[in-house]
């Protein structure tokens, strides 16, 4: 996927976000080394690169955290609400042209 179509779609995602702002998501973010952190909060603001979300903690408190469109873009962060992910066919598309791209650079080394 070039940069210009990776753009856009950052652009779209937030412009998606834009209209959950205030609504309760349920985030599904993975840290790497096989650690995955479920949360659930409220989306309290949008910025160009980065979204930010309060999220539920022990005995009633709360917590920010900040997150990457990049992120979701790329599968590490998923979002939902009430059960139905909001960004599945962005992650389905660059998963399928990821694959493509990966199948073209194998194709070409067995070849020269």
């Amino acid at each position: 996927m070039d940069l210009a179509k990776q753009a856009q779609i950052v652009d779209s995602i937030h412009d998606t976000l834009n209209d959950f702002v205030g609504q309760r998501l349920k985030v599904r973010a993975n840290m790497g080394r096989s650690k995955i952190v479920e949360s659930e909060g409220v989306l309290t603001q949008v910025h160009p690169r980065l979204f930010i979300m309060e999220v539920d903690r022990k005995r009633g408190r709360t917590a920010r955290q900040s997150y990457q469109y990049a992120d979701v873009l790329t599968g590490t962060v998923e979002l939902s609400q009430d059960g139905e992910p909001i960004f599945s066919a962005f992650i389905e598309e660059t998963t399928e042209e990821f694959a493509e791209t990966v199948e073209e650079a194998t194709t070409e080394r067995v070849v020269a």
